[in-house]
């Protein structure tokens, strides 16, 4: 038998849980007044967020320890002071994305991909984003008009073969939005892969639906990355969320961002490139050296400190466990690596390289 509740919340719709969340949790800086914060924290985060966007869903902030000032999960999302200072060297925009933008929402960096920007929109707006400054003063949505010349791009460029939805995040969009995007990108013969940067899983579980997987599902391969920087963060409803889209066939992968307070030990690392694997079946792709974001700089750690996590989890965990370290270079560089390296030194065709137990051995090549 059915009950009344089934009936409601049949009538109510597949996207009901996820609307109801983002409503119930923090959309505006006046929202910010109903958190359990001090006066004095209350006034220098809405101060804060009035220079950067604030949303947090309600799953999200469920998971804040509001008895702890420093609470990793706070640290990411709460509007703090430290955001309004920016140090030297700081920029507005920290991988070049605008220089490599040849048309509107597309960024082409490398030959044969591209950055696609539906929207520049979020369901949740982190606070040491690198984007910050585009999403403030940009605050476009998604419209099919706004896509054409982007999409006439990438049909004319036979080169590409991947096509990154980021923003933005393009799970926020609609199911049919989705689609649309989908169907017109998959359109275009010489595209292979549809990549999908995203922290929705993350931050609002709820919105990962079988109406939100089926908008993604044609030809082309589909690889999700999350964005899962503490182990807190895997919860029941994010395993769930990511279930959804292994049965649907997606590649799972994760990039955290190495972040001062919130996920700089190494045991928390270790813990959080178990969990992603042994738990979500995510795999651990990228741990990312901060970018030069403005006001970010009380949350980045050094280079040094990053090879040194990076050195600590390679002796800590197997392969499929292990992110790679990498830097995103200012001015379109793009992404290298940063880890330690084991090569001591080479004579002719003898290199010497150091094991992971610390003794540098000598390896001699053999070739035809």
């Amino acid at each position: 038998m059915t009950s009344d509740t089934d009936l409601k919340e049949a009538e109510r719709g597949p996207d009901a849980a996820w609307q109801d969340d983002v409503r119930a949790g923090v959309r505006h800086v006046r929202d910010l007044a109903a958190l359990p914060l001090s006066p004095a924290e209350r006034a220098a985060a809405q101060q804060a967020a009035a220079a950067h966007k604030v949303r947090v869903p309600k799953a999200y902030l469920d998971l804040i320890d509001w008895n702890d000032p420093n609470d990793p999960i706070r640290a990411q999302v709460i509007p703090s002071p430290d955001e309004l200072i920016t140090a030297e060297g700081e920029l507005g925009d920290p991988i070049g994305d605008h220089a490599f933008s040849p048309v509107p929402r597309l960024t082409h960096r490398h030959a044969d991909r591209v950055l696609l920007f539906p929207t520049y929109q979020c369901a949740i707006y982190c606070r040491f984003c690198f984007r910050k400054e585009s999403l403030t003063s940009i605050g476009r949505g998604y419209t099919r008009e706004a896509l054409e010349p982007a999409l006439a791009y990438i049909a004319q460029h036979s080169e590409i073969r991947e096509v990154i939805l980021t923003g933005g995040d393009p799970l926020s969009l609609p199911d049919k939005a989705l689609a649309e995007i989908r169907a017109r990108i998959e359109a275009i013969p010489h595209v292979r892969l549809l990549r999908i940067h995203t922290r929705v899983p993350v931050a609002l579980p709820s919105r990962i639906t079988p109406g939100l997987t089926a908008s993604l599902l044609g030809r082309l391969m589909v690889t999700v990355v999350t964005h899962f920087n503490h182990p807190r963060e895997i919860t029941p409803d994010t395993e769930t969320a990511c279930r959804t889209m292994r049965q649907a066939g997606f590649v799972l992968l994760n990039q955290s961002v190495l972040l001062k307070g919130v996920n700089d030990k190494v045991e928390l690392l270790e813990e959080l490139c178990r969990e992603l694997i042994y738990r979500l079946g995510v795999k651990p792709y990228y741990l990312h050296h901060g970018d030069l974001a403005p006001g970010m700089a009380h949350r980045r750690t050094t280079i040094a400190e990053g090879q040194a996590l990076a050195a600590e989890l390679r002796q800590r965990l197997s392969g499929i466990c292990n992110p790679t370290y990498v830097i995103d270079l200012p001015d379109g560089g793009g992404k290298v690596p940063l880890g330690p390296s084991h090569i001591e030194g080479r004579d002719s065709e003898t290199w010497r390289i150091r094991g992971q137990d610390g003794k540098v051995r000598k390896y001699r090549e053999v070739v035809a």
